[in-house]
């Protein structure tokens, strides 16, 4: 029997993922040996409930097999949230990024802050049209305004150092419920089940 689409999984448990608060960010299936590897991609606006992720494994597990979509194949369900090098696409993606750096590259023919068209800027306040940067790092820094439609991409640089007070302030602080920057990386959050509804292993 042919696995199911990574749509027809999205329209399966999207709005399982809203009603315990998370944004799907993205369904991605794979051949695991002899099973399926299924894996659901969350975030939120503030720091994931642990619970509330096992809870959303256990819901999504036992529909996916309501559905029968993929028959007497074994599937191993993998719930995560994003990595730090996850792009930054949409609106809300840019919203909890504040206070973090991010590399941008900025659309051909943008006129550049920085003069080039990739650079690294902290992110600061970002409206539905505009996204504050803060430059210059701990030394010099400068807020400037970068219309979102002039970027590219943007994504979330590791820093093992916190940034300056100063440069911090001028974007605004970081998204509540974000963790500092310099701070130490947590890592994702794995919830994996069996073919058979169990309960979820958070990892």
């Amino acid at each position: 029997m042919p696995m199911p689409t990574e749509e027809r999984v999205s329209q399966l448990v999207a709005e399982l993922v809203e009603r315990r608060g998370f944004d799907l960010e993205g369904v991605a299936i794979s051949a695991a040996g002899p099973a399926s590897k299924v894996k659901v991609t969350v975030d939120s606006d503030g720091s994931p409930d642990l619970d509330a992720v096992a809870e959303l494994s256990t819901e999504i597990s036992q529909t996916l097999d309501d559905a029968g979509d993929f028959g007497e194949t074994p599937y191993l369900l993998e719930i995560t949230t994003p990595g730090i090098d996850r792009p930054l696409t949409t609106l809300r993606h840019w919203q909890r990024a504040q206070g973090r750096k991010v590399k941008i590259t900025l659309n051909p023919g943008a006129e550049s802050p920085e003069g080039k068209s990739t650079f690294e800027a902290r992110v600061g306040v970002v409206t539905g049209t505009d996204l504050a940067l803060v430059l210059g790092g701990k030394r010099k820094p400068h807020r400037v305004t970068v219309p979102l439609a002039d970027i590219r991409s943007g994504v979330v640089q590791v820093e093992f150092s916190p940034p300056g007070a100063a440069e911090l302030e001028l974007a605004g602080g970081v998204a509540p419920g974000r963790p500092q920057p310099g701070a130490q990386e947590t890592s994702d959050i794995e919830t994996t089940e069996s073919d058979s509804p169990t309960e979820g292993i958070v990892e």
